[in-house]
């Protein structure tokens, strides 16, 4: 029983990040209709300027400059080097990002080299006892402020005028823009705040008990993909509850890796793509996804 609550603490909070960075995915395809897979090196580039500036300034001031700058970068990827393309070419916009996620691992993967670095985090290995577990303070802390802040990314969705042009611009765009809605402003929040969100996200997957940042650390926020495929691209909640199915799974085949081991080793790192492939033979559009009608 004790295994069992430790597995799914653990698989809460881990869906809690992905649920971060998936969003992050679907806000922008809703808003531009490309995938951005430069999420990943957001998320690494956030996490690197608080490691390096939270001695300097403190952690609190490192993390928020790490979360603004990320936006900003995230938004200038969107104004610089997108803008200007054929929005009607996803495909080719979609490559960019991989263009764009290579070039900036690629220069903080130099800077950091091997080393491990420190978010500074006020939890540090601090632990608590919960239901009879032993449970990480920064597991608690990763969980309440991922509902916090996805609790106020939907507010926004549902109450700003932001988002009520984001989800008429999502619905048709070309209308949305007959309307006066100005599609490239809201293209380039969307994109901020799904770089806000990435650098917030790395914050928890350095955490204890994780060993802290290094020049991989980006490539974990890949399987926050398949969560946002399998909730559907254009369903925030389907993004929140497809990263939490894809925790808790990862989670649960990490923690009964001895049970499993006839499937072989590192089950718990190809579950999340397993889950989603399972899900998408029977749900194609995703948990929450909605079939496009197209007019012919």
């Amino acid at each position: 029983m004790n295994q069992a609550l430790d597995i799914l603490i653990n698989g809460l909070a881990l869906g809690s990040v992905y649920a971060l960075v998936a969003l992050g995915f679907v806000i922008i395809f809703k808003a531009s209709g490309v995938m951005n897979f430069a999420q990943g090196s957001m998320l690494l580039f956030g996490g690197y300027l608080t490691a390096v500036l939270h001695e300097h300034i403190g952690f609190l001031a490192a993390l928020a400059v790490g979360v603004l700058a990320t936006a900003a970068l995230a938004g200038a990827v969107d104004r610089l080097l997108l803008r200007g393309l054929d929005s009607s070419q996803h495909h080719i916009l979609t490559i960019l990002t991989i263009g764009v996620d290579i070039l900036i691992v690629t220069e903080l993967a130099r800077r950091i080299g091997g080393d491990l670095l420190s978010l500074g985090d006020p939890w540090g290995n601090e632990v608590v006892a919960l239901g009879g577990v032993t449970v990480p303070v920064s597991r608690i802390a990763c969980i309440t402020v991922s509902v916090l802040v996805i609790g106020a990314v939907f507010a926004a969705f549902r109450y700003t005028s932001w988002g009520l042009s984001l989800r008429a611009a999502a619905e048709d765009r070309e209308a949305a823009a007959l309307m006066g809605i100005p599609l490239s402003r809201i293209r380039t929040l969307a994109w901020c705040l799904a770089g806000a969100l990435a650098a917030l996200a790395a914050l928890f997957l350095t955490a204890f008990p994780a060993p802290g940042l290094e020049r991989t650390t980006g490539q974990i926020a890949l399987k926050a993909f398949p969560a946002a495929i399998l909730g559907g691209m254009t369903s925030p909640p389907g993004a929140l509850v497809g990263s939490l199915l894809i925790g808790v799974t990862e989670a649960l085949a990490a923690g009964y890796q001895s049970e499993l081991s006839g499937f072989g080793r590192g089950l718990g790192d190809v579950a999340p793509y397993l889950v989603m492939i399972t899900v998408l033979l029977i749900r194609p559009h995703g948990l929450l996804g909605t079939k496009e009608a197209v007019r012919v």
